[in-house]
């Protein structure tokens, strides 16, 4: 199987993850947290968490980005990545402090580890005339005076 189709297939897939959790938290963000155990929180917790997901929702926009086109889309994947290990590393001190259960935080213990790996696994080879991780190799046009 082909680099570039695991790609796609990952980054639809991680598209759909986020767009479900980017719909539970602006849509219905006390639903959402008390259907992994986490209930009784105050209303004014509502607001952070229809933030989350409006990000939620962009990384979700980014991941389609990369199915349609992941050679020009490498800084969704670049930021997914950072993304999903800025989540794993929370998640993980959150369980060891039993602030929460690895109940509560689900696919949360696991899913960023599978997903960091699969993007650095088939992430787009550099091509030539590539410049989005070095726009200064852009060629100018020279202007004759």
């Amino acid at each position: 199987m082909k680099k570039t189709t695991v790609l796609k297939g990952t980054a639809l897939f991680i598209g759909l993850v986020q767009l479900i959790l980017g719909a539970g938290y602006l849509l219905a963000p006390h639903a959402f947290h008390a259907s992994i155990g986490l209930e009784g929180l105050p209303e004014w917790a509502a607001w952070p968490m229809a933030m989350n997901g409006a990000r939620f929702l962009l990384f979700a926009f980014g991941m389609f980005m990369v199915f349609r086109n992941p050679t020009r889309n490498k800084s969704w994947i670049q930021a997914m990545i950072m993304v999903q290990a800025i989540d794993w590393i929370s998640t993980m001190i959150y369980v060891f402090r039993d602030v929460v259960t690895l109940s509560q935080v689900s696919t949360a213990s696991f899913l960023p580890i599978i997903f960091i790996t699969l993007l650095l696994f088939t992430y787009p080879a550099r091509v030539e005339g590539d410049t989005q991780m070095n726009p200064a190799n852009k060629p100018h046009p020279v202007s004759s005076s």
